[in-house]
């Protein structure tokens, strides 16, 4: 069997960032095609774990390890750059330009020429909204009359443009009304198996947790351990479909 490489690596990690405790993560391990849905950090603390995986921050102390490099050892502005094409995030922090039309935000990622669109990156779009469930109707529309779950699509369209090898998701789930939850999390699931991404979800919904993710995993804010949560499948199972595919 070949091995599957580590993508994510944190080990006794502490960050302070003026909350009520510093975010501890003692061990955590992502491997190429496999997710992880994360319990117990609330919108900030899981700002601050992205900001830790992608290197946009450094840790007090501990190490995190992406790809095989440590990320203190990305000093470079322009090799940093590089480093985060291979992240997808999906946030509500990821800015929707709202006077702009939702096929001239997804083309944004693929050309600034979005008043008169290439026809090769036309093409990119619409096969993009296509897999996010954006409906070809909604695509000349302006990102302002979109409801939530069409945003939510939206920005996944966005974190998925560049061809990323991670996807991290910030609580992707918390603003949609609940009976649109369970398509998005197939949906979700099924874009991460099909596209082979390694994927970190955050989220307070444990049943959302278990529809998108390979483990599932409570933290313990004290300690920084990862536990896991009752009812995770089987972590290798989607291995077994990935290498058999």
């Amino acid at each position: 069997m070949p091995s599957i490489e580590v993508v994510i690596s944190l080990r006794r990690v502490r960050k302070d960032y003026r909350g009520l405790r510093p975010l501890r993560v003692e061990h955590l391990e992502l491997r190429e095609g496999e997710s992880v849905a994360l319990l117990g950090f609330d919108r900030v603390a899981a700002e601050v774990l992205v900001n830790l995986i992608t290197g946009a921050t450094l840790p007090d102390s501990g190490d995190v390890n992406v790809f095989g490099t440590s990320t203190r050892t990305i000093t470079d502005p322009d090799a940093w750059l590089v480093a985060m094409d291979r992240f997808g995030i999906l946030s509500e922090r990821v800015v929707l330009l709202e006077a702009f039309a939702v096929e001239q935000n997804l083309a944004l990622p693929f050309s600034l020429e979005v008043d008169d669109i290439p026809v090769t990156v036309r093409s990119n779009v619409r096969q993009l909204a296509h897999e996010v469930g954006i409906t070809p109707d909604q695509l000349p529309q302006s990102v302002a009359r979109l409801d939530g779950n069409a945003q939510l699509r939206l920005r996944l369209g966005k974190a998925l443009a560049l061809s990323p090898r991670v996807l991290l998701a910030e609580h992707p789930n918390a603003a949609l009304p609940p009976d649109e939850v369970p398509r998005f999390a197939a949906d979700l699931a099924g874009i991460a198996a099909r596209r082979r991404l390694a994927m970190v979800v955050m989220t307070a919904d444990a049943t959302f947790a278990r529809a998108v993710s390979d483990r599932v995993l409570t933290l313990q804010p004290a300690t920084g351990k990862l536990l896991p949560a009752s009812g995770w499948r089987d972590p290798f199972t989607r291995y077994t479909r990935w290498l058999a595919s």
